[in-house]
């Protein structure tokens, strides 16, 4: 352990949906764990808010008809589930989860462990749930102790985007794919993304859904860049798949009807060097990746694009699975090494665990807008 004080009891963020059909998330006291004997104790200094961490946190409640309650230190907010939805969480009715993916701070206690003690005082990046807290308690393994000078803030988005747009890359050579297409790509993960292409020689096809979007990817180096809202889109798309070569994509939208014509603009492009005609279409496989969901509608397609085609989910942690814990410790080292350029992270607030349950604040950042992420520090007031 640690000579440093540590509190018996701290705040953490909590979602809880009732059965009912009501969406609670509030702030309770919880008790400061104990650190085990290969543990740390974080004390956590910046948590951001990732796609990823919405799902849980406001699970599937109607956040327009949200209403606020409790007071501005302990803020209590409550909102509608829908009754289809109701069924689909059954799962965690009436279980009061701890929210949060990752993020940094301060190990001001540690177990017995070689490991553990090694990251006393250390500014560590970290991932494992319940990270909307003020201290978390968690395996060494599980932490990444940030280069000297790196700040919680600068590292708190360490693992999700990072290993991300890394894992893309990295299922691309793997499936023995050349060249690979990203959706909602002027994200803080399309940015990322971008940067690493850039850096290992990969070509990338960015799709972007406004103007401005393509223009800010263009000025940060990409060099092939869609735009959903130009009606040459599909001949546009088309051309850059053409030239590319690109038979991979990773889809952050979800619904619609994107993933399909991503994968009837890969066939064209390759039917553009056919030697013959074939009723099956392409022999080249196609594969479209859903990673996100920022349209929760259907996925909608039609089949213009032979039958040499996939489409499918993709998530983070079983990837990290399939590659082993050698190849995973090999990413986050780069993660680390590269953790103000490559990896880079961009908030436009900072809110404290209150203020993140502030109506007008859930508005901002629940509608998941390029260039409005947001960090938490459970600490911050």
């Amino acid at each position: 352990m640690s000579s440093n004080t540590v509190p018996r009891s701290a705040l953490q963020l909590r979602s809880l949906v009732k059965k009912s059909g009501e969406l609670e998330v509030s702030l309770a006291e919880v008790p400061v764990p104990e650190p085990g004997p290969n543990e740390v104790l974080v004390r956590i200094e910046a948590s951001p808010v990732n796609p990823s961490d919405l799902g849980l946190l406001f699970s599937a409640a109607d956040m327009s008809r949200a209403v606020a309650r409790g007071t501005p230190e302990r803020p209590v907010v409550t909102a509608p589930v829908p009754e289809g939805a109701m069924k689909s969480l059954a799962g965690r009715l009436d279980d009061s989860m701890p929210v949060g993916n990752e993020g940094a701070g301060v190990v001001v206690a540690a177990g017995a462990s070689e490991a553990a003690q090694a990251l006393l005082g250390r500014t560590v990046a970290m991932i494992g749930g319940a990270m909307y807290s003020q201290y978390r308690a968690l395996p060494a393994e599980q932490c990444l102790p940030l280069p000297a000078g790196a700040t919680a803030a600068e590292g708190a988005s360490c693992f999700v985007n990072p290993l991300t747009a890394l894992g893309m890359v990295e299922t691309m050579r793997s499936e023995g794919h050349k060249a690979l297409v990203h959706t909602a790509a002027a994200s803080n993960l399309g940015q990322m993304l971008n940067r690493i292409c850039i850096a290992d020689g990969v070509k990338l096809v960015n799709i972007v859904r406004k103007p401005e979007q393509a223009a800010l990817l263009r000025s940060l180096g990409a060099t092939i860049v869609c735009d959903q809202s130009a009606p040459s889109f599909l001949s546009d798309l088309t051309e850059a798949l053409a030239s590319t070569g690109a038979t991979i994509a990773f889809d952050a939208i979800g619904g619609g009807r994107l993933a399909g014509q991503i994968l009837s603009c890969m066939e064209a492009a390759l039917n553009r060097n056919a030697k013959e005609y074939s009723r099956y279409g392409s022999a080249t496989h196609k594969q479209v990746y859903l990673y996100g969901g920022l349209d929760t509608g259907p996925t909608e397609f039609s089949r213009t694009f032979g039958m040499a085609w996939g489409m499918g989910g993709w998530l983070l942690f079983p990837f990290l699975q399939k590659i082993g814990r050698a190849k995973g410790q090999e990413l986050r080292a780069r993660v680390a090494a590269e953790l103000k350029t490559t990896f880079a992270s961009h908030y436009s607030q900072r809110l404290s665990m209150a203020e993140a349950l502030r109506l007008d604040n859930i508005a901002v950042y629940n509608k998941r807008a390029t260039g409005e992420k947001v960090l938490i520090e459970p600490h911050r007031g």
